[in-house]
């Protein structure tokens, strides 16, 4: 089974968009391409959602070996690539026009790390290592961006990690994990980038769950359960801990659901199915339950295994195993995704966007 990594986002386009006319601001895309050592960087048009190859790009030189999973920092000064064939994680600045350069040591992590995220503020990196089964935690430099490993890191977690969420607030952490027959979520409280398990945890979901979401205001939590063509929804009680919602997991007609992910105002889940090449759309409920949009699922390159919103929820980028990217609008109304355009930049594993 190909790992995933775990990660994940102008005027009106169209009547029905998400926030209208929510800006008319340029995002960056940025994938991690493994297969070709390769970081690729688009631009993005706030008007149509075509993207468009930036200088230098996609960037080889002062990229590591197999570069897996990618990490943006908030305030977008700073990228951060978790590198699965060297076991370090690469620091880049950002310039003018989304082109990245490297800052130089690289941080060590644990054998094969393909899991990273930061926490809303910008202070802490956490990587998971799927070789060495630990997670990594690294204190951010907020002047320049370099990486120290915290008191107390790396975090043994005993299991290969398949997705990683933090919460919306930055204080807790959840991993999903596989074990024989069904899958866990082991979860973390965090203070000052120091982990402690949350009572209860581990808490048991779907088999293999590579896809993992957290609603906005960290209520619930979503995985897609590749192995038994289940999603899974928790509720998240005060302390973090998990508690599996009434219905669930609810059962897919789709193969292979792979990744996870919700619009930004959490109106819509959307689940991409690798085996089946299609993306599942549910409405989200207020109870955190799901209901099929009656116009799903939606047709995809072959093997779908990503998905991100840009940060107005007007576009959703999905990357393709085949090597694709396609990027589709959003429709408020109904939730129907609509092409625009097709790359094929390479097989990504990893894809982020700036604000």
């Amino acid at each position: 089974m190909f790992k995933r990594a775990g990660a994940l986002f102008l005027i009106c386009i169209f009547a029905g968009s998400f926030y209208g006319c929510a800006g008319t601001k340029s995002h960056y895309v940025y994938m991690a391409i493994p297969a070709f050592n390769q970081i690729a960087v688009f631009r993005e048009d706030p008007y149509s959602g075509i993207l468009t190859q930036q200088a230098n790009s996609p960037f080889t030189l002062q990229v590591g070996i197999s570069p897996y999973a990618l990490a943006l920092h908030p305030t977008g000064k700073y990228l951060y690539c978790a590198n699965a064939g060297e076991s370090d994680v690469a620091i880049y600045s950002i310039g003018y026009n989304g082109g990245i350069t490297e800052i130089t040591p690289r941080a060590q992590a644990g054998t094969t790390p393909r899991l990273a995220a930061i926490d809303p503020k910008g202070a802490y990196l956490y990587v998971a290592n799927a070789g060495s089964e630990n997670v990594n935690v690294y204190s951010i430099n907020q002047q320049t961006g370099q990486l120290t490993q915290a008191p107390g890191s790396p975090y043994f977690i005993g299991i290969e990690p398949l997705s990683m969420s933090l919460s919306p607030s930055g204080n807790a952490l959840y991993i999903g994990q596989a074990v024989e027959g069904f899958g866990l979520i082991t979860a973390f409280n965090i203070n000052a980038g120091k982990l402690t398990p949350i009572p209860g945890s581990p808490f048991v979901t779907g088999r293999n769950p590579y896809g993992m979401a957290i609603t906005s205001k960290g209520t619930f939590l979503y995985t897609a359960n590749n192995l038994d063509l289940t999603i899974s929804a928790f509720s998240i009680g005060p302390n973090g801990a998990l508690t599996t919602l009434p219905g669930f997991p609810l059962g897919e007609t789709f193969l292979a659901p792979t990744w996870v992910a919700l619009t930004p105002d959490d109106s819509y889940l959307y689940v991409a199915n690798e085996g089946s090449s299609n993306v599942a759309g549910y409405s989200v409920e207020k109870s955190g339950g799901l209901q099929l949009l009656t116009n799903s699922p939606f047709g995809t390159s072959k093997n779908p295994a990503y998905i991100a919103f840009d940060p107005n929820g007007n576009y959703t980028l999905v990357g393709n195993l085949s090597g694709g990217l396609q990027v589709f609008t959003v429709t408020s109304a109904n939730g129907a995704l609509s092409t625009v355009s097709s790359y094929t930049p390479g097989n990504p594993t990893s894809i982020v966007i700036s604000d």
